[in-house]
């Protein structure tokens, strides 16, 4: 029997890891993969291996899912905020006996001329803006920033993949429809171009849009950062590279050759492990 995978994605990780699998099946390897997203982005980009789209009903839900399509592994490479679904997985997956390995970009870790202020959740953030007028970046979810109507004394920049609809009930709010990766030139000019003195976002790691954060730095604005949630005691690793690995160490064929090239593997990191535990910036808090 081929070897059914489900990939739960919705990062850039996912789809790398999505593109070296179907290489592989293009190389008449023996693995079926589904690509699982959550549904949040009403045009989500395309991916090299089928997709399902939405929820699973709980952990409940999917250790169904998992049993009724006799799925032989699970790779968790949901975004780093997306703890609840992360959570649900580890449940299902132990309670179905399913082999399951995290897919988890580190956090991104402040430098000298950074300015952030981490805050525990979005609420918290609201709060953290004062009282006095700002011109603040909200680089969240379209779903989150609903929370800033509570705060309409600010004027707001916000960027989404897709539209904020409705607009959000403050007196000013601007609206920038794009995917990344941002580089920091083109975040610095975005910034720059609607006077931006603080930035609202979440600590995702990765390249994709850390443009903001270096704009930030060489503008001197300061960033309130949200902290990332704890994560379930799962093995763990960094890249798709490794997860790749993993994978087809599990499935008995990690001695062939790769058709995508070096793997670069090294062998999962347990729940103690910074991966595993989500830490954040717990260690760089006064930052």
């Amino acid at each position: 029997m081929v070897p059914r995978i489900l990939l739960l994605g919705g990062t850039s990780e996912a789809s790398a890891l999505a593109r070296r699998l179907a290489a592989r099946i293009a190389d008449h390897a023996g693995l079926h993969v589904v690509l699982s997203l959550a549904g949040r982005t009403e045009h989500p980009a395309p991916q090299p291996v089928p997709v399902r789209v939405g929820g699973f009903g709980g952990a409940e839900g999917l250790e169904d899912y998992l049993k009724a399509e006799r799925i032989a592994a699970v790779l968790d490479a949901t975004h780093p905020y997306a703890a609840r679904m992360s959570f649900n997985a580890a449940e299902a997956c132990a309670a179905a006996g399913v082999p399951l390995l995290a897919l988890r970009r580190g956090p991104w870790m402040p430098v000298a001329g950074d300015r952030w202020r981490e805050v525990a959740d979005v609420p918290a953030a609201v709060a953290a803006l004062g009282d006095a007028p700002r011109r603040v970046f909200l680089a969240l979810g379209r779903n989150e920033v609903r929370a800033f109507e509570a705060a309409p004394q600010h004027v707001y920049l916000v960027r989404s993949v897709d539209p904020v609809t409705p607009p959000l009930a403050v007196p000013d709010a601007e609206y920038v429809l794009g995917r990344g990766p941002f580089g920091e030139a083109e975040d610095r000019a975005l910034l720059e171009a609607h006077r931006i003195d603080t930035i609202v976002a979440k600590n995702s790691g990765g390249s994709a849009t850390y443009g903001k954060m270096a704009a930030a730095r060489a503008l001197g604005i300061e960033v309130l950062l949200i902290a990332r949630p704890a994560f379930p005691a799962v093995p763990a690793v960094e890249t798709p590279a490794e997860a790749e690995a993993w994978l087809l160490d599990r499935l008995g064929a990690h001695g062939a050759d790769s058709s995508t090239g070096d793997t670069g593997s090294s062998p999962a990191r347990g729940a103690d492990s910074p991966s595993a535990r989500g830490a954040g910036l717990s260690a760089e808090r006064g930052a």
